[in-house]
């Protein structure tokens, strides 16, 4: 189901509110992914010995890469250039749309955000198919 020009303003729109503090509000979805599925923690060795959010928050390395990926995002660049794999990005994705966008912005917005989302996932999986 495709997203109309509405929903895609929208989550244009709302995107842009959250890029504009790209590394403080994606170091904010990486605590809450960490949190939310401890699992993932494994993928980052470097993050190594960081329990606490306090820490994580602190943190240059955590502050750099959610910048990194924002931005990368931001590009659309983000299946060919990081190789994350979908099912990663849709988990890493998650706690922006579940608390960020709802937080900040409202369940409509929250709401355009994540069909976005999901098209983007549907886009990476389709790259990867090609690439590989």
């Amino acid at each position: 189901m495709s997203s109309t020009e509405a929903e895609v303003q929208s989550a244009r729109g709302v995107w842009d509110k959250v890029y504009v503090d790209a590394e403080d509000n994606g170091t904010a979805v990486l605590i809450r992914m960490f949190t939310d599925h401890p699992d993932t923690k494994t993928y980052f060795t470097h993050f190594k010995g960081m329990d606490s959010t306090k820490e994580m928050k602190q943190s240059d390395q955590v502050g750099g890469h959610s910048k990194m990926v924002f931005t990368a995002i931001n590009n659309m660049t983000h299946a060919t250039q990081l190789k994350t794999d979908p099912k990663n990005f849709r988990v890493s994705q998650q706690p922006s749309s579940q608390g960020l966008m709802e937080e900040k912005f409202g369940r409509d917005c929250k709401a355009s955000f994540e069909k976005v989302a999901n098209e983007i996932c549907t886009h990476l999986n389709n790259v990867y198919k090609e690439v590989s």
